[in-house]
């Protein structure tokens, strides 16, 4: 998992339910601004992840487990797919 899997994975979350992140971030009781695009890098380029506090009250509200989450992140060949077939 990838500091930008996880923010498309929340942009896609939100989109499936016709939310913007802002929407999205206001519907689990959060602070509308907790996903802005200006809050995913430091002022310094440093990346800034989402709090386990904030993913959380966002899947409780939607209703959807961590495993239904992950399903929004991109797809990643690890070159080891072979041995799980």
């Amino acid at each position: 998992m990838t500091h930008d899997d996880l923010w498309s994975a929340i942009v896609k979350l939100a989109a499936s339910r016709n939310m913007s992140c802002s929407g999205l971030a206001r519907f689990a009781g959060l602070d509308a601004t907790t996903f802005n695009k200006s809050k995913r890098f430091s002022k310094y380029g440093q990346p800034r992840w989402p709090s386990t506090y904030s993913l959380a009250k966002v899947l409780n509200a939607i209703g959807i487990t961590m495993s239904d989450f992950v399903n929004f992140m991109p797809p990643h060949d690890d070159g080891n797919s072979s041995r799980h077939k």
